[in-house]
């Protein structure tokens, strides 16, 4: 089984072709920047991957028309690996993550913000006190409301 999942932000914005012919497809290319949950060396290391994908068609037109640097996706694809000789006569080999799913990982507010509050999504109300909309763009369900009227019974 090949599956990747990475959650990160784009290094710069998607850099988008359209191929020649009757019929073009878009593809993009772009970084993005994993942190990983453990750094080297007692944190004196690295703590960022780099990797890049590669997204088709419909999935390329979006990473066009939505994403810019800084965004924060959540991408699913498989990895594929390649070569090829550079004007040098060396090989090179690459490796990528092929774009099968992309999502957005935060709301509109807290990419304006650049961070979430994750600590106020997982408040809930009193009783008391009024439904307010939580930094990530979800509405908090006050104690005591009922599950039948919520739409995914």
């Amino acid at each position: 089984m090949n599956k990747v999942i990475l959650m990160g932000r784009l290094t710069r914005d998607p850099e988008v072709r359209y191929s020649a012919g009757d019929n073009s497809s878009a593809f993009a290319r772009y970084t993005l920047a994993v942190d990983r949950r453990f750094s080297r060396n007692n944190g004196d290391g690295q703590s960022t991957d780099y990797i890049p994908c590669v997204a088709f068609g419909k999935s390329a037109e979006f990473a066009e028309k939505y994403l810019h640097q800084g965004t924060k996706m959540v991408v699913v694809g498989r990895i594929q690996t390649g070569s090829y000789t550079n004007k040098e006569g060396r090989k090179v080999y690459t490796t990528d993550v092929i774009v099968e799913e992309q999502e957005f990982a935060e709301s509109k507010s807290a990419a304006a913000n650049n961070s979430s509050n994750y600590s106020e999504a997982a408040y809930t109300p009193s009783r008391e006190e009024p439904v307010q909309e939580a930094g990530d763009g979800f509405m908090n369900i006050p104690d005591g409301v009922e599950d039948e009227g919520l739409p995914f019974n």
